[in-house]
């Protein structure tokens, strides 16, 4: 703010009128009501999630996940990722798949095809939360990629990666366990 002391007490320190007390009352209803409708579609939610609660939990076990981003992405594929044989494909779908336009062993394009933007853009948003993470195998990753690669490529290197621990996970029913610095550690050692 730029204002002084001074002109801050004096905005502050005014009569408040009828009419903005009537609106200041309207805008707080309007709050309240779309609180009241945001947690009323949660508890929706909920209810239609809770036959796929394994699949919520052993997701938002990964780096960068939570609860409503597993139910987002369980919402976009399904509890068991059964529509992707492999997560190559999971990737390719979602996006998050480098692409390789090659002639004469010379690239000239690593652009990926623009596929699903939902699940894009919250792989995208996981990825950056993942490498946030300390101590986190995915932020090891990241920590090595953007030497060579930058931040934006790392971090879409990451959501590739991602995506396929998604799969994984979901399709065969696994739970992820964190090794991290111990994977770091024993990488230092050879």
């Amino acid at each position: 703010m730029h204002a002084t002391d001074a002109q801050l007490k004096d905005v502050l320190s005014g009569q408040p009128q009828p009419a903005h007390r009537t609106l200041l009352r309207l805008y707080l209803q309007r709050l309240d009501l779309i609180e009241a409708q945001i947690a009323e579609l949660e508890r929706m939610i909920a209810d239609a999630m809770k036959a796929h609660e394994a699949a919520i939990v052993r997701l938002s076990e990964l780096p960068g996940l939570g609860v409503d981003s597993a139910q987002q992405i369980i919402a976009e594929i399904g509890p068991r990722a059964e529509a992707f044989p492999s997560a190559g494909q999971l990737a390719s779908w979602v996006g998050v798949y480098p692409g390789s336009e090659e002639s004469a062993r010379e690239s000239h394009s690593n652009r990926s095809a623009k596929c699903n933007r939902t699940m894009r853009r919250l792989l995208n948003q996981l990825a950056h939360a993942a490498v946030r993470k300390r101590d986190c195998y995915l932020q090891i990753v990241f920590k090595r990629l953007s030497v060579r690669l930058g931040y934006a490529k790392a971090v879409w290197a990451v959501s590739h990666r991602l995506c396929r621990l998604i799969w994984k996970v979901l399709h065969e029913g696994v739970r992820y366990v964190e090794r991290g610095p111990t994977v770091n550690a024993l990488t230092l050692q050879r």
